[in-house]
């Protein structure tokens, strides 16, 4: 599965570098290339999920539990379960960036299902899907919650939304 490339309409990419289990247990790494600037994802946060980015080309924003930081070529930033995060190309020509989640769980799916919902015009200039089946099965995939609504809220809304696509054949 390595070396697949997702390749969005702007010319961003998103690379599948490597996924596998090693001493410090299953992971997922990839590649971003990203040519404009601005926000890369709202804000969100996962409960299990452990995020690093390293900086090969380019400057990147973050806000994580509120606190602003910027990352440039050879620095890397960590994010925890539970903390609140959000990022940004912040580079003046492109970002290339590695992202290292652990455990990986749906990321790669989360990325194949917002790269098919650009590719076919399905998501608002937010970058939100518009159709709210397609909206319950992105966010079913992110393994984690969107900051704001109430999590009982999301997981009742748009868990219903994403079982009842599941049940609908909506899926990469």
């Amino acid at each position: 599965m390595s070396g697949k490339k997702l390749v969005h309409p702007d010319g961003r990419t998103v690379t599948l570098l490597d996924a596998g289990t090693d001493e410090q247990g299953p992971y997922l790494l990839v590649e971003h290339r990203i040519f404009r600037q601005g926000a890369m994802n709202g804000p969100h946060w996962h409960p299990v999920l452990t995020e690093k980015f390293a900086v090969k080309e380019g400057r990147m924003r973050f806000v994580i539990d509120g606190k602003e930081q910027f990352a440039e070529p050879g620095d890397e930033v960590a994010i925890a379960p539970n903390q609140v995060h959000q990022f940004w190309n912040a580079s003046d020509t492109r970002l290339i960036a590695l992202h290292e989640v652990r455990p990986p769980g749906r990321h790669w799916y989360m990325f194949e299902i917002i790269h098919k919902l650009e590719c076919e015009g399905k998501l608002n200039r937010k970058g939100v899907p518009s159709n709210p089946l397609w909206l319950g099965a992105a966010w079913e995939s992110i393994d984690g919650y969107i900051q704001g609504p109430p999590v009982v809220v999301q997981k009742v809304f748009l868990g219903g939304l994403a079982r009842l696509a599941n049940a609908l054949g909506y899926r990469v």
